[in-house]
């Protein structure tokens, strides 16, 4: 009984009575990207483009994201939740309802968001409830935080076309990303930051359901 409370406590999310209180205050994180050196935090040049992908562990997941071209900088941290200023710890507790999120500033002009979400979709299991494989948790959940109307109309879009995708393949199950209006995102602490090139051998990226997302043409 004690094992099903709490797989049950860890896969449901918390209502704001529940909520950890969180802070005021940021907590401490690296001013710059390990791998580029560029600030983590704007202001950013002008043309830029921010987007928000959960899709298990932020840690192996941010690796995706970094080395493509026109992505001017990656980051790591808390969203989708309400707990202001959360710790790693507080969001491993299912009681702040934030998931782990890597945040993506890019150049439209060089990188498409249809790419981006390309990316997504095929390095995780979009069809996995408030987990990634053996990671159990609303802090795993599969998650897009768009950042305007357009994404928000290519991400849904992007999920019709990829569970027909599933389908044609014989994938029976159903996707449960969650797409919503980007709420705060909070960064996560320096060592999150950049972690698989600090940790080379560190877990790889969620495995995916190996179908491809169709592209157009």
């Amino acid at each position: 009984m004690f094992l099903v409370e709490m797989f049950q406590r860890k896969t449901t999310m918390p209502t704001a009575a529940e909520a950890l209180a969180g802070r005021a205050a940021p907590i401490e994180t690296a001013a710059t990207h390990l791998v580029s050196n560029t600030p983590l935090k704007p202001p950013f040049p002008g043309g830029l483009e921010l987007a928000y992908f959960a899709m298990g562990r932020f840690s192996a997941a941010e690796k995706l994201f970094w080395p493509l071209p026109g992505v001017h900088v990656t980051a790591v941290g808390y969203a989708g939740g309400m707990t202001p200023n959360p710790t790693y710890q507080e969001v491993l507790s299912s009681l702040t309802g934030h998931t782990q999120t890597v945040m993506v500033f890019f150049d439209p002009d060089l990188i498409s968001y249809d790419a981006l979400l390309k990316l997504f979709f095929e390095h995780h299991d979009p069809t996995q409830t408030m987990r990634q494989g053996n990671d159990i948790g609303t802090f795993f959940r599969s998650a897009l935080f768009t950042t305007t109307q357009a994404q928000m109309e290519q991400a849904q879009a992007a999920r019709t076309t990829y569970q027909a995708a599933l389908k044609q393949a014989g994938h029976t199950g159903t996707i449960v990303t969650e797409i919503s209006p980007a709420k705060p995102f909070y960064y996560a602490e320096a060592s999150h930051q950049q972690h698989a090139a600090r940790n080379p051998g560190a877990q790889m990226a969620a495995k995916g359901t190996g179908v491809k997302f169709p592209v157009a043409g």
